[in-house]
């Protein structure tokens, strides 16, 4: 078994490592010129802060229950927060809130041209077209 103090070193140097992600995502947060480059500086080390603060808690506290819920914590939030970075960032795009000169390449300016010009939001992918209605009238 590993003795105590190289435990809590351990846990020190996780604690750390996550303290340092925090504040670059903060610095990243605060330095950064627009939503785009903010919204990548605040979920990549979001992700590995809470991988260093979880490893930190599972050193500390070694049991099947810990374990399985941090798995379950670090997975639904790797899950989530790229999903919500990219909606907000299609959001900050549409709705203009972001610097152009800064985009090497803006590959969605077509499909939104598109969908601008049609007057109508593109549907997502998969989703079934509207239902209509074959009632006679009358």
């Amino acid at each position: 078994m590993i003795s105590d103090d190289i435990r809590e070193i351990i846990t020190v140097v996780l604690v750390l490592v996550s303290a340092l992600m925090c504040f670059a995502a903060g610095v990243g947060l605060m330095r950064f010129p627009d939503v785009l480059s903010r919204l990548h500086a605040a979920t990549k080390p979001q992700i590995l802060g809470l991988m260093a603060i979880a490893a930190a808690v599972a050193v500390n506290n070694a049991t099947i229950a810990t374990f399985a819920l941090l798995t379950a914590i670090i997975i639904f939030q790797a899950l989530t927060a790229p999903i919500t970075a990219h909606m907000v960032g299609r959001a900050a795009y549409r709705s203009d809130h972001l610097r152009r000169d800064l985009l090497i390449r803006d590959e969605l300016s077509d499909s939104v041209d598109r969908a601008e010009q049609d007057g109508a939001p593109p549907a997502p992918h998969g989703t079934p077209p509207a239902p209509r209605d074959d009632r006679p009238s009358g």
